[in-house]
């Protein structure tokens, strides 16, 4: 397990992120730029080396109702990783004309994979799209089945 000042030290890389000293000697560090109402990245980072990473918006790590990680356990490059992931899915996202002439006024989610491929998920007169830029890639009746093809070819959620 890391100590506090390891998981500091790692915290602290990342210059996007803002340190909130709260009460008992705990930190929050803080995205102050986040795209949603969540601005805690690190909550309560205790120097027992207990605390906690918010991967609401992530698919791939099992979260409390409040959307945190608990990241006592996690190595240096589990806990680097988490935070990158975290700041990712908060970050606002900049639409580039190609996308704005794809999704107007429509909510669309992002979906990544390992070699930083991005599609577009649309929901389109009751048919669910993903787009690879101006590319319609497929269409699906139901979001699952969007989200389990998805799922499949190796994309995640930011």
């Amino acid at each position: 397990m890391l100590t506090f000042n390891e998981k500091l030290a790692i915290i602290e890389a990342f210059p996007e992120l803002e340190r909130k000293d709260v009460s008992l000697k705990r930190v929050n560090f803080q995205l102050p730029n986040s795209a949603s109402d969540k601005k805690n990245v690190v909550y309560h980072l205790h120097p027992n080396g207990n605390g906690f990473v918010y991967a609401g918006n992530l698919d791939s790590y099992q979260t409390d109702d409040k959307g945190m990680v608990n990241i006592r356990d996690f190595s240096a490059e589990e806990l680097r990783k988490l935070i990158k992931e975290s700041i990712e899915s908060l970050l606002p996202v900049e639409r580039s004309l190609t996308e704005e002439a794809i999704i107007g006024n429509q909510v669309e989610e992002r979906w990544v994979d390992e070699e930083k491929n991005h599609l577009i998920v649309i929901n389109e007169n009751d048919t669910w799209n993903i787009y690879f830029g101006l590319n319609l890639e497929e269409s699906f009746d139901t979001y699952g089945e969007a989200e389990e093809f998805l799922q499949e070819e190796g994309f995640r959620r930011v």
